[in-house]
Parts: structure tokens; C-alpha cells; sequence
């Protein structure tokens, strides 16, 4: 039976891997207006000023105050940047390789290393109260904010009244716009400091207005749920917010783990199974020893295909994607944890060579998979689980690795160009 301990931190080993985080230098046209973060502001769309009063009034019949209402919704203004970010967001067109460099490396690991023994009371009070381990903690901030170095700039009103006078997701951003409204209201913040990410996240942990009314707290006893300049409000909050998905203190979110030669990829199709019966099936932890025979289950996962990584993704796998619903974004924070608890890189890092698929470029590949009789459902741009499941069955019909991946071989033989 493994510890506790043993269950939380893997194996150490020395890192060596080095990348460089990387930020995107956004710079308007001199012709345009500037606003916060340097983001251009061109002429409002048509009907842009109506859907705001539309917005005003539906926020006051949420029970925001007519004043605070009225106040905010006067002076937002629309961003042509917000919707272009909108259509391109990185967990759909970037390869496994790249994100995870970009997202986990030997700086940043130093970094949390140091911040981790920084705010070990801190951290310590919320693994007490939340049964959330620190490292985890400490990876979310990291990859949401850089350990607080970079909230973003936008301002939140103006970015979900953008996205919300949109007709993509207007539903959602209402929503997310309204509670906004409700935490200028109840003092929370002032509109003029109430910046954050184009999409409206906020804070060192990047809340969403609605994750922010239902899970944040005020850990310093100021009176306030500040996430913006009280660390131990935020750390306190994300704490709660992975608690309430019923975060299991008792394991870690998964492993690196090896596949024998000629494994049946079917099987990485988001199936639980014991980890005792993935070791009947040749798999080992990434030092090729054998699995624990813990009484739990877990899902195989390979995001580069089968030259790159495999893990085994246990139940706190699935929390972190209810935080974000990328399993590349999931298996950053895990990674990033692991290291920052003492783990060196990958024994099977992702290989650099993927093509980075584009929305058009799956929407082509998901065309030629219908149209060939292997259903990827209703084409959106989105390699999902339909998606890999054609391309599984249609690998698997062609003789090649049924791994489910988009890799170069498979769109030259659906002659899809990137």
C-alpha cells in the first residue's frame, strides 16, 4: 500500500530540460484608440449600443443595483481583440510539445520551488482545510498567472460585454457579465481595477465572475474577496473551488507511464479501468516498473499520439479539467506539480516535429472522415472525442497506428494540407 506521501510526489529525479515562457506583444494601430493592455478599440459594431442596454436591464432584473448597472455599462466599450482571441484560443491550435514547453519549465519550476517554501503556513492552512496538496496549489497559480505576475489587462466589463453582444457564446457571457456586475456591487473591487484576461478570468488564479460569486473567500478577514491583491484570499479560494469537485487529497492526478510494443490505442478512448488491469495489459510506471495494484481506476491518455507521452490519469485528473476543460491545460498543471514536488522532466517528452493544426485544418480533416464514412460528427473545428474516434477507426481500417491522433502520415493519406 503506498503513503500518502508516496501517492502526492513522484519519483525525484534531476531536471535538466530548459524552455523559455513566452507572451504575446500585442501593439494597435497608431489610427486606433488605445485602451488597457494595448488592445484597439475600432468603431463599434452595429447594434452594439443596444445590446448593452439590453445587458444593463437584464443585469438589474439579476438584482444587480440600478446605479452599478448603469455606471459600468455607460462606459464600456467594445474590442475587436477580444473576438479575434475568442476564435483562436490556444488549447485548439497549438501542438502537446509546444504548450507544455511554453507552460512547464526549469524556470518557472525554480520559481514555484522558491515560492512554495515562501507561503509553506499559507499553503499549509489551505491543504489543512481544502485537502488540496501545495504543489497543486502552487502549479495553478503558476500557469494562470505566472505566480501573479501578469493578471492581464482588459478591462473585465468591456471584454464580457464583448463576448456577450456576440452571437458565438452570448448566453454564457451573459451570465458571466452579470455576476461580474454583482461583485463590483457588493465592493469586492472597483470597476476601474477590475482587469483581467480577454475571455473576463481575474485574480492570481483567474476566476471567472460566476467561480468567483460561488467559491471565493476572504482568508485575511479584511472584509472583502480580493484575488487581485490578497494572496491568501486567492490561494484560499482555489482551494475551495478544486474542494467543491471533490479533490482527492489522497492521490495524485495521474503518471507518466510506459506502453509495451504493439498496444491496442482503442483503449486510450476515455475508458476508466483498474490500474491493476492496465498492468495486466504490459503498462508500467515511466521507469518501467510495475504499477501499484491500489484499488482505483484510471484513464490512458497519449496527447501527442503514440510517439509522445502516455499517462494514466487518475480521479483528480478530471477536477483540474472541471478548472479547464483541456486536458492539455490538465496535464500541465500535474506535470508542473510533480516538478515543482521534486520531479525532473518527462521520461518521454513530446516529440517537436507535430504539424500544429489549425480550425480550418481540422475542419477540412473532419469533412474527409464523413465523407469517407467515418463519422466525426457535425465539423467544428475541435479535435474532440468524436473526432478521435474516426480518426481511430479510420487508422485501424488503414492499417496504421490506431492511436487517434492528426499526425502528418494520417492527413496525407485524407489529403488534408495545413
Amino acid at each position: 500500500m503506498l503513503t500518502k506521501l508516496a501517492r502526492i510526489l513522484p519519483n525525484r529525479r534531476i531536471a535538466c530540460h530548459v524552455s523559455v515562457s513566452a507572451f504575446l506583444a500585442i501593439s494597435a494601430l497608431p489610427a486606433m484608440a488605445k485602451v488597457a493592455d494595448n488592445e484597439a478599440v475600432l468603431a463599434a459594431p452595429v447594434g452594439f449600443e443596444e445590446c448593452k442596454l439590453q445587458l444593463q436591464e437584464k443585469a438589474i432584473a439579476a438584482g444587480v443595483s440600478a446605479k452599478t448597472a448603469q455606471d459600468v455599462m455607460t462606459g464600456v466599450k467594445h474590442i475587436d481583440r477580444v473576438i479575434e482571441l475568442d476564435r483562436r484560443q490556444p488549447e485548439f491550435t497549438t501542438t502537446f510539445a509546444d504548450y507544455l514547453n511554453r507552460r512547464v519549465n526549469d524556470d518557472r519550476v525554480s520559481k514555484g520551488r522558491v515560492l512554495i517554501k515562501e507561503h509553506s503556513e499559507l499553503l499549509a492552512r489551505v491543504t489543512e482545510e481544502t485537502g488540496v496538496p501545495a504543489p497543486y496549489l502552487v502549479a495553478f497559480w503558476g500557469l494562470e498567472t505566472n505566480f501573479g505576475s501578469y493578471f492581464g489587462k482588459m478591462s473585465v466589463p468591456d471584454s464580457l460585454t464583448t463576448l456577450a453582444c456576440d452571437a458565438r457564446r452570448s448566453s454564457f457571457f451573459t451570465t458571466q457579465l452579470i455576476a461580474a456586475l454583482r461583485i463590483i456591487d457588493e465592493g469586492a473591487i472597483p470597476v476601474e481595477q477590475m482587469e483581467g484576461s480577454w475571455a473576463g478570468a481575474m485574480g492570481h488564479v483567474q476566476f471567472m465572475p460566476t467561480v468567483f460569486l460561488e467559491h471565493a473567500v476572504d482568508a485575511d478577514g479584511d472584509g472583502r474577496r480580493d484575488l487581485w491583491n490578497s494572496l491568501p484570499d486567492a490561494m484560499m479560494s482555489a482551494g475551495k473551488f478544486l474542494q467543491s469537485m471533490n479533490w482527492d487529497g489522497d492521490y495524485r492526478w495521474g503518471r507518466e507511464v510506459l506502453l509495451p510494443q504493439n498496444f491496442d490505442y482503442s483503449l486510450a478512448d476515455g475508458r476508466r479501468l483498474a490500474l491493476s488491469k492496465w498492468g495486466e495489459l504490459g503498462i508500467t510506471d515511466a521507469f518501467g516498473k510495475s504499477l501499484a495494484t491500489e484499488d482505483i481506476t484510471a484513464a490512458l491518455i497519449v496527447p501527442a499520439g503514440h510517439r509522445g507521452p502516455a499517462f494514466l490519469a487518475f480521479h483528480n485528473f478530471k477536477v483540474i479539467m472541471g478548472w479547464n476543460r483541456s486536458e492539455f491545460y490538465a496535464i500541465a498543471v500535474g506535470h508542473l506539480a510533480d516538478r515543482i514536488a521534486g520531479a525532473g522532466m518527462l521520461q518521454n517528452p513530446p516529440p517537436e516535429d507535430t504539424p500544429a493544426l489549425s480550425r480550418d485544418t481540422v475542419l477540412a480533416l473532419q469533412a474527409a472522415l464523413n465523407e469517407r464514412g467515418y463519422d466525426a460528427g457535425k465539423p467544428d473545428g475541435i479535435t474532440g472525442p468524436a473526432t478521435r474516434s474516426a480518426i481511430r477507426k479510420y487508422q485501424h481500417a488503414e492499417g496504421l497506428i490506431a492511436d487517434g491522433f492528426p499526425g502528418q502520415e494520417l492527413l496525407d493519406r485524407l489529403g488534408v494540407s495545413i
